[in-house]
Order: C-alpha cells, then structure tokens, then sequence
C-alpha cells in the first residue's frame, strides 16, 4: 500500500505510472451485481441483516460449491463476511487463543502475520526453502519440532501465484487433521487457476475452515464481502463474535454478489486477459533478468528474484517507480527473512498497459 500511495502521488503531478503493485483486478464489478446493487438502491431501505448472512447469498454460495466443486455444503454452514479480511478475524478468535503457535508459509500473506500477532497468537512462519508450496511432510517436521495448534495455508497463494495439486492438498490436510491442528485454507483466488480445475479444501474434510472473498475473481474489491465455510459446531461461537464485531456485512454487497454467479460469462473474459498477460509476463521478465520463483499456476502475480539488479528489493522498487513509472511490491512484506531478494508483479492489468510495462523495464533496466 506504501508503494501504492507513492504511484498516486506521482499520479497528481501528472506521470503516467503503471501499477502492477496491488491485487485488484482491472475490471468493474460484472453488469449482473451492478443491476442488482441498483435495484436494491432504488428500493431504498438498506439496513442489517442477520449475522451469518441473507438466505439469499449463502443459498447461492451453497449452489456455486455443488457446481463448481461437486461438493455438498449446506447454507447452514456459511457465514457471509466483510471481505476475507473479517473471514480471517472470524476465524482466528473462534479457533484460537493468545500464545497458540499457528504456523503460515514464508513467503506469504502478511496480513496473516499481522492478524494473528495483533491477537496476540505466535505466528511460526515456515520457510518454503524453495519449495513452490507446503507439504505434510514440512508440516509434521515442524509441528515435531514446535508443537502446532494451527496452519493457514493459500492455493492459489499470494505472493506466488503457486497452487497445491490435489493430491499434495490432501495429505496436507490429513496430516495437520491426525496432528489435531486445526486447518484453514484460503482459497480467495480460486477459479484463477490456468492449467488445472479448482480444489475445494472441502473435497477432503469438512471439519476445516474456508475462507473465501468476491474480491479477486469476481472483481469486488471494494464491496467488501467474502465468505467462510465452517464446521457445525463453530457457527454459532462464530455468529456471536460476527454480532459483536460487525453485526452484519453491508447488505448492499450482498445483494449484489448473490448476482455475482451469474456473470460466468462475462468474468471468464476477464481472467482471459490475465492468461494474455501470464503468458507474456512468463516470457519477459525472466528475459529482463528478473526470474520466477515460482510457478505462476494461479491467482494473478508474478514473484521474482531480483538479485541480479539489486540486494534490496524495497529500494529498486521506489527507484523503478521513479525512474520508469512502473510500481511493484517488494518482497518484504511476504518474507521478513528473504523478501529483499524479491519482487511481486500484479498482471490484473490491461494487457495493453503490462505490455508498455515491460517496455519501460527493459529500457530502464538497460540505462542502469
């Protein structure tokens, strides 16, 4: 957000900067939520709801798991929240208490960190070493080591766009479930995933936590409203802490993403243009000497290895805003430990504008 606020300022004195710093899609929100959000509007009466969520979403929600996934949730385990950002409050509270051990992934998330340490939880983040996601192997050897009360794990993950092949997710799951650590997946970029379908930490177990967002996808960030998928028993601790927090998500959101499912059509059009925009940033950046550390399975971001330019990604990253109009977000957010050696590239861009990007890289990149 950092890097963010320096491309806006630049902006007001009139450069041209591209952003491919935040994750946030290019597009407006699909012309079915924007219909629905107008009618509800013109009804006029927008108020609470009740805690878990309208009928009518998580009705909806349930729906999209039997499509989607082939898997069976009923409404009466999801909980409608204000972005995942809720979703991950929700959950921490629920499951957790000050000074549990709940182990993250390095590189990762930060908000994970963040969250978790504001709630006075001992964040144990696991160094992928390399490594393009978790496994159960890595998480027994550290729970053997640092006995675990939870893990929090992403596929599609940001900052690397990495995803768990199905097998991988299951032992994952099944190996924390036989540990007794409680299992939180984040699947807020799925149906972003380019070279295989989706997989629901719900086709292994229902007694885990799935945390869930229109934002990405769907193209509602600033809606703020995502979704949980939670076990029978932890709805009703969780709808009590929603009533205190938040007391509902903002009934305008979610009348309009219960639309969202039905603009299929129209958002696979948009994630084309991110595949446009994966398959050229695939190709460029490792030609500009900027590596994947990763494979780009999923989501929307690209995580490189800067050290052929620079030791220090956040100073290369607010050069390279200056210099070539072009902002990134630097590493050390996701990676306390290596993050100076990396860089994240968001493709949510219009091609045309990555495309230019990369022109101004390779040029900048030459006159250093």
């Amino acid at each position: 957000m950092d890097v963010l606020a320096q491309a806006n300022r630049l902006r007001a004195l009139g450069h041209d900067v591209i952003s491919m710093a935040v994750g946030q899609p290019f597009g407006p929100a699909p012309s079915t939520v924007l219909a629905a959000a107008k009618a509800a509007l013109a009804n006029g009466r927008i108020g609470y709801t009740d805690a878990l969520g309208t009928a009518a979403l998580r009705d909806a929600i349930s729906g999209h798991y039997r499509d989607h996934y082939g898997v069976d949730v009923p409404a009466s385990r999801i909980v409608v929240t204000t972005g995942s950002s809720a979703g991950f409050n929700l959950a921490f509270l629920a499951l957790f208490d000050p000074g549990d051990r709940v182990a993250i992934t390095s590189p990762g998330y930060p908000a994970y960190r963040n969250i978790l340490k504001a709630l006075g939880i001992e964040v144990v983040e696991i160094d992928l070493a390399g490594e393009a996601y978790l496994t159960g192997d890595r998480l027994a050897q550290v729970h053997k080591e640092t006995p675990l009360v939870g893990v929090l794990f992403a596929s599609p993950a940001n900052p690397t766009g990495a995803v768990i092949p199905r097998d991988a997710l299951k032992t994952l799951i099944e190996t924390g479930q036989s540990l007794g650590i409680s299992v939180i997946s984040d699947e807020i970029y799925h149906r972003l995933a380019y070279d295989a379908p989706d997989v629901t930490a719900l086709n292994v177990s229902d007694d885990l936590v799935v945390i869930n967002s229109f934002s990405k996808y769907y193209c509602m960030t600033g809606w703020r409203i995502g979704w949980m998928v939670v076990p029978e028993h932890l709805v009703r601790p969780i709808e009590r802490i929603q009533q205190s927090l938040y007391i509902s998500a903002p009934e305008l959101s979610q009348i309009a993403a219960a639309a969202a499912f039905d603009a299929t059509a129209e958002l696979e059009l948009v994630k084309a243009k991110y595949a446009e925009g994966r398959a050229m940033l695939s190709d460029r950046l490792p030609r500009l000497g900027l590596p994947l550390a990763a494979p780009m399975d999923g989501a929307f971001y690209a995580y490189c290895d800067v050290t052929r330019h620079t030791n220090d990604s956040m100073d290369f990253a607010r050069r390279m805003i200056v210099e070539a109009h072009v902002a990134a977000t630097p590493g050390l957010d996701f990676d306390v430990g290596q993050g100076r050696r990396f860089m994240r590239f968001s493709y949510a861009v219009d091609p045309a504008a990555l495309v230019e990007a990369m022109d101004r890289l390779e040029n900048w990149i030459a006159r250093r």
